[in-house]
């Protein structure tokens, strides 16, 4: 049966690819080494595609590769190879992009392309331009609210996307000149430092200073559409993406999981507090509604520099045996693991296991705790040689 929502989610690299598939995305989005607006993931290789397939097509999960920064006359070359690869190999869906070198390159090819967000698109008008060009779906600006949303979704024919959870830009749909005139490091190439997270002192030219009260004052929340999800469900939105290819594997698992529910059936109250929770469990910067139910004020900036996540990973070791008959692993601990810890064991091909450590054992003798440097067995759900193992702890940052 076809979903009348599609549930959209990042993959930095496999282990996050897979804890997507896991988690119950319907599609999953992805960059290669070079041309996408998130350079510093670790991203995959065009040889990597074969690979990706075989995750994703046994469970008919779409997959969409960013070619979306800005292109140069010496890369259109390059860029052209690539989607020859790709028309020729017919292994993604489409191509999230926004440059007209790399939307006509689609064109001859013959491979379907969304407009990436990067372009702005913000009315009707140019919606439909786009789609008169062949783009399949178009990623909005994020600078739009629900009933704007509702008046473009309007267009026959032309697929709407929006980002339902993640990091928001200060600046217009990610097109952000910061990280770009203080290190030489551009956004719209996708190697962004984010010197909006960073704290600030505001001062004039004689030396004076201006306290503000958050001194964060360039670093927005991030965008949690939970609480009135229902309201985006009849914006006439097909696609609900998740924002976050720089995140981990846990991080991915988490919000789709989470979202996965809020699409399938109307969440009570109680649901979605609960699922608000869990949303808090891993990496944000607080929440905020974005642009879709009001203009943002300066409630919706954040003020932490990096995460307000409520609990955090800590890496203890890696698996060096798995025995399938016995359903049992041996870790090569790097630090302390005790009875009643909480764990996660992320890996290329496992994507994310969790577990609680309920018996160990170290040479064949039931231990309490263990120590950096020893091997253990424990009993754990199929995990593989080399997948590395963490504890999950409650974080001691002090969230006001």
């Amino acid at each position: 049966m076809k979903k009348k929502f599609e549930l959209l989610a990042p993959a930095g690299d496999f282990p996050m690819l897979v804890a997507a598939v896991n988690a119950g995305a319907d599609a999953v989005y992805f960059g290669l080494k070079e041309f996408s607006m998130r350079a510093t993931a670790r991203n995959f290789s065009i040889k990597d595609l074969e690979e990706i397939n075989k995750v994703c097509k046994p469970r008919n999960i779409k997959k969409y590769l960013t070619l979306n920064t800005i292109i140069y006359n010496n890369e259109i070359e390059k860029v052209e190879e690539i989607i020859k690869n790709l028309s020729r190999r017919k292994l993604i869906d489409a191509v999230i992009c926004w440059d007209f070198a790399v939307i006509n390159l689609c064109k001859k090819y013959k491979v379907p392309f969304f407009i990436s967000t990067q372009a702005s698109v913000s009315n009707i008008k140019a919606a439909d331009f786009y789609k008169k060009l062949g783009a399949k779906r178009i990623i909005l600006s994020r600078e739009l609210n629900l009933k704007q949303i509702k008046e473009i979704s309007k267009i026959p024919g032309l697929e709407i996307e929006c980002f339902i959870h993640g990091a928001m830009c200060v600046s217009i749909s990610g097109r952000c000149f910061t990280s770009q005139f203080l290190f030489n490091k551009s956004a719209n190439r996708g190697e962004c430092l984010h010197p909006c997270r960073r704290t600030y002192t505001v001062r004039d030219e004689e030396g004076n200073e201006l306290r503000v009260q958050n001194s964060r004052i360039f670093s927005a929340k991030d965008l949690c559409t939970l609480p009135f999800i229902e309201k985006m469900k009849k914006a006439g939105i097909k696609c609900f993406k998740i924002e976050g290819r720089n995140r981990d594997p846990r991080y991915v698992d988490v919000v789709t999981r989470v979202y996965r529910k809020a699409l399938d059936k109307k969440l009570n109250k109680q649901e979605i507090k609960k699922g608000i929770e869990e949303l808090k469990k891993v990496y944000n910067r607080k929440f905020s509604s974005g642009f879709y139910l009001k203009i943002p004020t300066s409630d919706d900036f954040s003020d932490i520099e990096n995460s307000a996540a409520k609990e955090r990973k800590h890496f203890v070791g890696k698996v060096t045996h798995y025995f399938t008959r016995l359903g049992v692993a041996t870790i090569k601990l790097v630090s302390e693991l005790k009875i009643g810890d909480e764990i996660i064991i992320i890996g290329k091909t496992t994507g994310i296991r969790k577990s609680k450590i309920h018996h160990m054992e170290v040479n064949k003798q039931s231990v309490q705790k263990a120590s950096k440097g020893e091997e253990i067995g424990v009993k754990l759900p199929r995990v593989r040689k080399n997948d590395e193992v963490y504890v999950i702890k409650k974080s001691s940052v002090k969230i006001v």
